[in-house]
């Protein structure tokens, strides 16, 4: 049987699996948006993912193990996603991404506060996150105050204050950018 990989390089595997244009953003969208459906991917993300690339990018994250899919009980046609333990991992991951693209890039102030928080809160706040996300998606116990939730207060904050400040035509709201 042929090696599918380009090599066994852990960095050109991780790129195989995330590189693309969309897989992080489903992931962001899931883990930060608390988007556990195919229309509030679809519909709810400042990006906006065509459907069938969205369905593709899926069904490729479900293939790696990064999302779980189950039947949602409260619709027959729908269906919940959930992020497994490996992609709770990439917590990290995301949080140096978004750092990086804070200094580098021409971000938002509403659309990086959750970036600078989380960067400025070190592995520990991550280490929380990653705990909430695990409780979230994995049905395993967490206590404590709520990461997510001080993160959504904080990007509220910022959308207030610029609201209030020079008029700039209203500010999109992308419920889970970092």
């Amino acid at each position: 049987m042929e090696n599918a990989h380009r090599s066994g390089c852990p960095i050109n595997l991780t790129l195989e699996t995330l590189g693309d244009r969309w897989s992080l953003i489903v992931i962001r969208d899931v883990m930060f948006g608390n988007r556990r459906h195919y229309r509030e991917l679809l519909t709810r993300s400042e990006e906006r993912i065509a459907s069938n690339i969205l369905a593709d990018r899926l069904k490729r994250l479900l293939g790696a193990g990064l999302l779980s899919r189950r039947d949602d009980p409260t619709h027959q046609q729908k269906a919940i996603y959930s992020l497994t333990a490996p992609a709770i991992e990439l917590v990290p991951l995301l949080v140096q991404m978004a750092a990086w693209g804070r200094r580098h890039t021409p971000v938002t102030p509403e659309l990086s506060i959750r970036a600078m928080l989380l960067e400025e809160g070190g592995r520990a706040l991550w280490n929380r996150l990653m705990a909430e996300l695990r409780g979230i998606h994995l049905g395993e116990p967490f206590s404590g105050p709520s990461v997510l939730a001080e993160l959504q207060r904080a990007y509220e904050a910022v959308v207030a204050e610029a609201g209030r400040g020079a008029d700039r035509g209203g500010v999109e709201s992308c419920d889970g950018a970092l």
